[in-house]
């Protein structure tokens, strides 16, 4: 395997949304998939099958990779730790340059729980060695439509709090251009928003307009989210995640509106609206 770029998460949005614009722009790509029988056909592509907390098989995998896409693990409670065992393989393989997908906002006391792990990544990505360019994206636009119940009503305690989701189309377009030309991105962190901040009774007004249906916000109390989510047995980090989700918003943490997407590829972030009509 001769490919310099090597993209993770080929088979989701994100990373198979990079896989294809850098295909269409004809630069030959390694896919790093655990599953190689669910890997995305690609034109221009090689396949490698590994997973994070394989230290061995990220090695194999990442031989000749001089550009590496990361993008973040699933959620659990050892995520961390399989990001910091793949960096690790990355670096002794002899990657040059980490593109990672991190967090708006992260920080080691983020409001949303989760981001104090992308920023403990990023900072196990910085000691490496390696050079980096951190995407911190905001919420995704594309998914909030899946946060309503089967009634029709989202339900957190976000307050009158407002959140400038990203669409995923616009991280994988920042990610395909700073992958074509990493040195002109070394050690920058882009922050990742939609153009509008919203507060959630508006993401509901807006799904409501596009789908034609009923979609309303509900404004719980923190105990009122914790006990509507006890239906589902999670663990307690995750119930943690879920409600966070909620109060991050809620702070005021992820309101800040940036122009870095318009800045990386020349076009404007999709709105809301803009990402529902298209999807």
């Amino acid at each position: 395997m001769t490919s310099s770029i090597a993209v993770t998460g080929a088979t989701g949005a994100v990373g198979g949304a990079v896989a294809a614009l850098l295909a269409d722009s004809g630069t030959p790509i390694r896919l790093l998939v655990r599953d190689v029988g669910r890997a995305p056909v690609i034109p221009n592509s090689a396949v490698a099958q590994c997973s994070y907390d394989d230290a061995d098989a990220s090695m194999r995998a990442l031989r000749g990779v001089d550009v590496l896409f990361m993008v973040s693990g699933a959620e659990s409670a050892t995520r961390l730790g399989e990001h910091r065992t793949f960096v690790d393989a990355a670096a002794a393989a002899g990657a040059t340059h980490v593109v990672y997908t991190s967090f708006f906002g992260a920080a080691p006391d983020a409001t949303f729980t989760l981001a104090r792990d992308h920023f403990h990544t990023e900072q196990h990505i910085a000691a490496s060695g390696m050079g980096h360019t951190f995407l911190r994206d905001n919420f995704y636009a594309d998914v909030m439509e899946h946060f309503a119940g089967e009634d029709g009503v989202i339900r957190g305690p976000a307050g009158d709090g407002r959140v400038s989701l990203v669409a995923r189309l616009d991280v994988a377009r920042v990610a395909a251009a700073v992958l074509t030309d990493p040195a002109s991105h070394v050690g920058t962190s882009y922050d990742l928003t939609g153009p509008e901040a919203l507060t959630m009774t508006e993401v509901a007004a807006t799904i409501a307009e596009v789908r034609g249906r009923e979609v309303t916000f509900h404004d719980e109390t923190l105990e009122e989210a914790y006990a509507s989510r006890a239906q589902w047995n999670a663990p307690d980090w995750q119930n943690d995640a879920w409600v966070s989700t909620y109060t991050a918003i809620a702070s005021g943490e992820l309101s800040q509106v940036s122009e870095d997407v318009e800045q990386v590829t020349g076009r404007r972030a999709m709105t809301l609206r803009e990402v529902l009509r298209a999807g």
